[in-house]
């Protein structure tokens, strides 16, 4: 653990999975099609031109062992024009990026029929018309993201129904009409639907029409009860999905410098903040809590520590092992607003590749922030200190694991808003999990 840091995780999924092979001549169609509808000024396209060509040799795509198109990665590439349908057709697609271009159009209904997606990014675009109720399909989708366009209508209520929905953005749209406060929908904050002058409802500033005035709830309050356990344990620790063998997810941790620090802070938050924040899906755990998963923080329990503090591995009542990271008094000074606004900063940073915080704990003498407990320890202990029963990292997963990390770094460093800088990357920061 490394001086002067609240530790983050980043990580990158490795996910072994037997796939039915489909068509390669039909997916190399698809993105031939998909290619042909987009201007690519900075030719990012450009290795797509290879005929015949393997697909998977093609920059910007990834495919499982029998070469078929899992991930299409096309963020900030600059490209201008409209969806192609034919996207629809990459049946064992997981992940489609394509955020932060110049992308306009409607979004395809044929998307509904990538039924093994996880991951949806279509924000900071110029996509207009209505979300399509056929990405109610997408029953294993974990996050969709679909803030920062001009998309209008009604939220499809269909959506509600993807139970495995842990992260959704519909945020500065034009969106209208009553927020779903039902199914998945229940976990979200107004984060979620801010900046829609024509939404309605609990989840928003605007009661519907013909509905009693509410109040939203107390972002902050006592320990989570027991009915709020269930959507706080939808956090993902990682990507595993039936059969699926999750193995090796690299975790990076961040530098994160105080704003009492003037020559080292990298963002800033507005003066214009609320007071009271809201902090998502985030557990607010008790003192006491913490106290009994960590057998009162005992030193046998110590993971690590430094300039921050200490870590202790904690199991919680439910069986659920954490890493609980117990901050110094100096570097919790500030008190507890600013304390709450660098987990509200923290919580905020939301990628495919990032690990959340799972929760905090916060009282007049003690600042704590509980994350998954990572089990297989680090890269450089994988390398330099490993046990004999343990098999080597052989190059193909240290690629992956640099290429995953790479992942999470450039979102933090370039995407995230606001951007967050590492400046501590190296083997001893780099962690496993199963």
């Amino acid at each position: 653990m490394e001086k002067r840091v609240l530790v983050f995780y980043l990580v990158s999924t490795i996910v072994l999975v037997a796939l039915p092979m489909i068509s390669a001549n039909a997916e190399v169609d698809a993105l031939y099609i998909f290619k042909s509808k987009l201007q690519d000024p900075n030719n990012s396209l450009q290795s797509w031109d290879n005929l015949p060509g393997n697909l998977c040799t093609w920059f910007h795509i990834t495919c499982n062992p029998e070469g078929s198109v899992t991930r299409v990665d096309l963020g900030n590439a600059a490209l201008s024009g409209e969806l192609a349908p034919e996207l629809g057709q990459l049946k064992n697609l997981e992940l489609l990026e394509l955020y932060g271009n110049n992308l306009s159009g409607h979004i395809p209904s044929a998307l509904g029929n990538l039924i093994k997606l996880k991951s949806l990014d279509l924000y900071s675009n110029l996509f207009n018309g209505t979300i399509p109720d056929t990405l109610a399909n997408l029953k294993q989708l974990k996050y969709l993201r679909l803030n920062n366009n001009s998309l209008s209508g009604l939220i499809p209520t269909s959506l509600t129904t993807i139970t495995s929905l842990n992260i959704l953005d519909l945020s500065n749209n034009r969106l209208s009409g009553p927020v779903p406060d039902n199914g998945s929908f229940s976990q979200f904050t107004p984060i979620s639907f801010e900046n829609n002058l024509n939404l309605c409802g609990p989840n928003t500033k605007k009661p519907c029409s013909g509905s009693p005035p509410f109040s939203p709830p107390p972002p902050f309050g006592p320990t989570s009860s027991p009915g709020r356990n269930k959507s706080n344990a939808a956090i993902p620790v990682g990507v595993a999905l039936g059969a699926a063998l999750l193995f090796a997810v690299p975790v990076i941790g961040f530098a994160y410098w105080r704003r009492t620090r003037p020559h080292e802070f990298f963002f800033d938050v507005p003066a214009e903040d609320d007071s009271e924040l809201q902090l998502g899906q985030l557990k607010r755990f008790s003192l006491r809590e913490l106290q009994v998963a960590t057998d009162g923080f005992s030193n046998k329990n110590i993971l690590g520590r430094g300039g921050f503090g200490k870590v202790y591995k904690g199991r919680l009542a439910d069986g659920k092992l954490v890493a609980v990271k117990r901050l110094k008094e100096e570097r919790t000074s500030g008190g507890e607003l600013q304390f709450q606004t660098e987990v509200k900063i923290i919580s905020m940073a939301v990628h495919r590749n990032l690990l959340r915080l799972y929760g905090f704990c916060t009282t007049v003498t003690e600042k704590l922030l509980v994350y998954p407990y990572m089990t297989n320890g680090s890269v450089a202990s994988r390398l330099r200190e490993r046990q004999s029963s343990l098999p080597p990292l052989d190059w193909p997963t240290r690629k992956k694991i640099a290429l995953g990390s790479a992942r999470g770094l450039s979102y933090l460093h370039e995407h995230c808003d606001p951007k967050i800088i590492h400046r501590d990357v190296k083997a001893a920061n780099i962690l496993l999990d199963e």
